[in-house]
């Protein structure tokens, strides 16, 4: 909003770190807990947009979605902003959440928040990521904007125009001689190193690398999953069968079993449920590949069953789809370690920035200054990725700078559409 020739009047940000960067950033003091604002005396009377981006975790596919229900008070917040909306009406307003908002509740939270604005506001809402616009990260998240009905509503208004399919290279953010950067640690490498071994086998051995995420754990395993989960299945039928790595389940209890089971064939379902589709399928196709390749499999599989590999060490998800020109190594892609495995991907555009540090994207191809092939994402280049790159400061940590990355806003997306919003007249 700066760039656009607009002056922040107040801002709410309820880390304390974060107060004090936005202060020396901006000079201005930043408000705590928005809850504990007075509308009347703490917030200036005439303003022109309010621009706010509610918490997101309560609607996001990776928290517990909750929406206005969440057990923390977040997904509340919107009503504190109905709140300042109905006692300052500024002319124009400009939310961001996730992409799943509108989707979330079977399209009934989207449809309390549209209502409530709509009230007061003519409303339009569009999905937009900054890859749209060639901006090297995939970050969809929804964007809702209002203008006054009173002055007229949004008339014209049209989101800026933006293509899902435009070419990106995550290599226009990358400053290769950056000196401040996080090295990978030796069991990294490590991880890394077993799955390189597996794609040069599968290369030798003229095998397609598989289309689906690759569960490991699943060769070799004949555990019963289509019907009745694990999680409701006797010992009777448990006894004999083989669990994670074609383990032979053995114990005293059908619980002792099924610790020996893969971590996500654990799962407490409730009564007549069954496992997911996906999940259904995910494990025959790696149950058929192994059957299909076991000889060959079996002379890789002791690399990732040794210390250091855990669960998540133990997936891998090739994310490179039939492109002719992904060749199949690692060491020019990006890398991400997730909980639901090592991913694998062009170097087009970075995953979107998330709070979890452990999620920084790994360049392999880099050559550090101290001459080390392979490193993280830095802070800078973090920082250009969200349009931050003239922020003079930031967290002194890369633990904490990818937090507050990953909970902002893209500055150029905002712009763009901030920009078509100010030009209604």
């Amino acid at each position: 909003m700066k760039k656009l020739g607009g002056q922040c009047v107040f801002a709410s940000e309820l880390k304390e770190d974060l107060r004090i960067l936005y202060k020396e950033n901006y000079g201005i003091d930043c408000f705590g807990d928005i809850n504990k604002v007075d509308i009347d005396k703490d917030i200036p009377k005439k303003f022109d947009m309010l621009c706010a981006g509610f918490p997101c975790q309560p609607f996001s596919k990776a928290g517990k979605q909750q929406g206005f229900k969440d057990e923390k008070d977040r997904g509340n917040l919107f009503w504190k902003i109905m709140d300042i909306l109905r006692k300052k009406t500024p002319e124009y307003i400009l939310l961001e959440n996730v992409q799943n908002l509108q989707t979330h509740d079977n399209g009934n939270t989207w449809e309390v928040i549209r209502t409530n604005l709509e009230t007061l506001y003519d409303v339009k809402c569009d999905i937009i990521s900054p890859h749209n616009f060639g901006i090297p990260q995939h970050r969809k998240r929804i964007y809702i904007v209002g203008r006054l009905n009173a002055k007229g509503g949004l008339k014209d208004f049209n989101f800026p125009p933006h293509e899902e399919k435009i070419a990106c290279n995550i290599k226009t953010i990358i400053d290769e001689s950056d000196s401040e950067y996080l090295s990978l640690r030796d069991q990294t490498r490590m991880h890394l190193k077993a799955w390189k071994d597996f794609l040069d086998l599968l290369t030798q051995k003229k095998i397609a690398i598989p289309s689906f995420p690759i569960w490991a754990m699943e060769w070799g395993a004949d555990y019963e999953y289509e019907k009745t989960p694990p999680c409701r299945q006797k010992r009777k039928t448990l006894e004999e069968r083989r669990g994670k790595f074609g383990v032979v389940l053995q114990g005293n209890s059908a619980d002792d079993m099924r610790l020996q089971l893969p971590i996500y064939a654990q799962t407490v379902m409730k009564p007549n449920e069954e496992f997911p589709v996906w999940k259904k399928n995910f494990i025959k196709w790696n149950r058929e590949f192994y059957t299909a390749h076991k000889d060959i499999l079996d002379t890789w599989l002791p690399k990732i069953q040794k210390p250091g590999f855990e669960n998540s060490h133990q997936k891998f998800e090739w994310n490179c789809g039939i492109d002719k020109n992904a060749k199949p190594i690692l060491d020019d892609k990006i890398i991400q370690f997730r909980p639901s495995g090592i991913r694998v991907k062009l170097p087009t555009y970075s995953p979107a920035l998330v709070l979890t540090t452990t999620q920084i994207p790994i360049f392999p191809w880099i050559i550090t200054p101290d001459g080390k092939q392979g490193r993280y994402m830095t802070k800078k280049e973090a920082a250009k990725l969200q349009g931050m790159e003239e922020l003079k400061n930031v967290p002194n940590t890369i633990s904490e700078a990818f937090k507050a990355f990953g909970n902002a806003v893209n500055v150029e997306v905002v712009r763009r559409i901030a920009e078509n919003l100010l030009e209604i007249k």
